[in-house]
Order: structure tokens, then sequence, then C-alpha cells
């Protein structure tokens, strides 16, 4: 029997479906309800797609997973995928513990600290909150008064979400598509400026640390590797006009031959040596080597659908549909059928 949460997450509907198809039995819980450990009872496996901008399951869905996995579960998103999702901070001493090319990132949380470091170190520099998706809460930072002003705000009033984040997205998205539905769009945003989303009213000032990441100059994209289980598939995406970011662009590239095979082949060592189930990386070029910016073990699946196909571990190609939830559900299968049965 396989648990599926369905109240909230982009992938549930997918993993339904499978299991409708393929005759698996599963039962639908709800992982935000007081009894959700009794509702686990009987189950072998769980399956839920929690969000970065999930205000609520962002308090308990690390504890309710490692949970889960202390009954015998089989838990997606696992401990070791997940622990470190929207948390650049954690990425930070993940990656650097496991030896992953990533762009030298710096983290302080004194704040005299950080102002001394910020006069020596060569400019500009990329700031970022450790949450935010789509280049939200990414600056580069050209002057050295623009850095000193990023950390005393840091760690004085902090950081909230931009109750204006979503008009800027949907202005930018208009100036590049031109269609009747983005400029509808704009409406939508400026709505959501005026009355803010409950995510924006309820989530905690972000203070008391303050993170940049080297600018690596001269990247027009980066390359999106999703790796899931035994397979890999890719994307490249170009970075805004006028800007130096690349995520949400979405401005994508398809096709198999623009992607670098070196990154696919560092998307699997590194998934590999987390022991992730599924990990998206985005890679840019530094001179002769191709270094991660940030992963997450989520992502927009739609994206990827129109991908031509995937790699596995020995870098064969396969030119068949490209499949995320699919591939997810599979995985944890597996996983099933090799582990035994504990009977209590």
């Amino acid at each position: 029997m396989i648990a599926i949460h369905t109240k909230k997450g982009a992938f549930f509907a997918e993993w339904v479906s499978y299991c409708r198809e393929n005759d698996i039995p599963f039962k639908i819980v709800d992982c935000f309800a007081t009894d959700i450990i009794g509702q686990l009872q009987g189950c072998r496996a769980l399956l839920w797609h929690w969000e970065h901008h999930d205000y609520q399951a962002a308090l308990f869905a690390r504890q309710l997973i490692a949970s889960a996995e202390a009954m015998g579960l089989v838990v997606f998103p696992s401990t070791a995928s997940s622990w470190h999702y929207d948390d650049k901070v954690g990425q930070k001493y993940l990656l650097e513990a496991i030896g992953a090319p990533l762009i030298p990132s710096h983290v302080f949380y004194d704040r005299d600290t950080a102002l001394r470091w910020v006069e020596n170190v060569p400019l500009p520099l990329v700031w970022k909150l450790r949450g935010g998706a789509g280049s939200q809460n990414v600056r580069l930072v050209r002057r050295r008064s623009e850095a000193r002003r990023l950390i005393r705000r840091s760690f004085g009033k902090g950081w909230s979400n931009s109750r204006w984040y979503a008009l800027q997205e949907r202005l930018w998205q208009f100036r590049r598509d031109r269609t009747v539905r983005s400029f509808i769009d704009i409406g939508r945003g400026f709505i959501r400026g005026l009355l803010p989303h409950e995510t924006n009213r309820n989530r905690l000032p972000e203070k008391n640390y303050v993170y940049f990441q080297d600018f690596i100059p001269e990247n027009h994209f980066d390359i999106r590797v999703v790796v899931i289980g035994k397979r890999a598939f890719a994307i490249k995406r170009l970075v805004r006009s006028g800007d130096f970011r690349a995520s949400g662009s979405g401005a994508i590239v398809y096709e198999e031959d623009q992607i670098p095979l070196e990154c696919v082949e560092k998307a699997f060592e590194i998934s590999s040596r987390m022991r992730s189930q599924s990990c998206a990386f985005d890679f840019v070029r530094s001179q002769n080597a191709w270094l991660v910016v940030e992963i997450s073990y989520a992502f927009s699946a739609d994206a990827y659908r129109k991908c031509p196909g995937f790699w596995d571990e020995a870098l064969n190609w396969h030119e068949k549909p490209v499949k995320p939830e699919q591939f997810m559900i599979e995985d944890v299968l597996v996983t099933l059928c090799r582990k035994p049965v504990v009977h209590g």
C-alpha cells in the first residue's frame, strides 16, 4: 500500500493516475492532519510533493519525512533528497562537504565579520536569501556601499517577500511574450500586490545571516540537469534580456546537442554522493569548468515534458518520453521490491 498526499503539490495527480493504471494499491492521506502517523499505519511508502512556497509544510515536512522513515516507510522525497530544499545555505555546506564543484559561496552570522570581509573581496557579488525560486531574492551587487547596506539590513529588520514580486514577473513576461494571456496576467500580479498572498503574510522575515556567491561573468545561459534515479534529462535556459539570471526566464532550449555531457556526468556523480532520489542541478561555466549554482529536489515538471529524451548513468541517450512523476514512483516501487517487509 502506497500513501499519497493530495492536499497540495504538483506531482500527485500523475502518481494517482499511475497507480490506477497499473493496479497499484494506494490510499489518500493528509500530511497536515494531526493523525498522519496513524494514517500511515499499514503503508509501505509515502509520496508527498511539498513545495518551497508552502509556509505550513516548511514547519514540519522534514520532521514528518524523518518520522515516516523511522517507521520503515520508503518516502519520496527522502530526508537525503529534501533536507536542503529551498535552503541555499544548507546546500553550500552539503556540496562543499561532498566535494561538488560549487560556485564559491560565503555565509556570515555576524554583521561585523561580514562587513570586514566585504571590504576586500572582489566585486561584483551575487547576494541571495536562503529561499526563493525563479530568480526571486537574488541580486547582483556591484558596489561596496550596496553590499554594506544589504549586510546591515540582513542583521537589522531583515527581508520579507516582496508583495509586488508577482507583478514585476508578469510585466517582464509580457515584454517577452507580447500575448493576450501575458497581458491579463499583469492584472493578476497587480491584484496579488494589493491583496498579498497568505505565504507573504505568514512567513517571518529572513534575518541574522547574509549569503553571497561569487559572480561568474559572461554566462548567457545556464544548464539545468535533473537526475531521477538512473535517468537524467536537461534543458538550456537563456539569460533574461538585460539581466544575469536564467532561472525563471522561460527561454528554454531542449535540443540534446545543446547540453554539455560533462554537466550530465557531474550531475549523476553528485546525485550519487548525496544519495538523492531526485535533484535538479543548475550549472554555469567558469573558465574551463562547470560549477553548480544551486540544487532542488522539486521542479516544475511541465517544463521538461518537451525534452526529447534522457540519458542513463552510462551516458547513453534514450529518445523516449520524459515523465518525471512516473520516474519517481517507479523508483519507489523498485525500492519496495528490494526492501523486506517488517511485521510489527
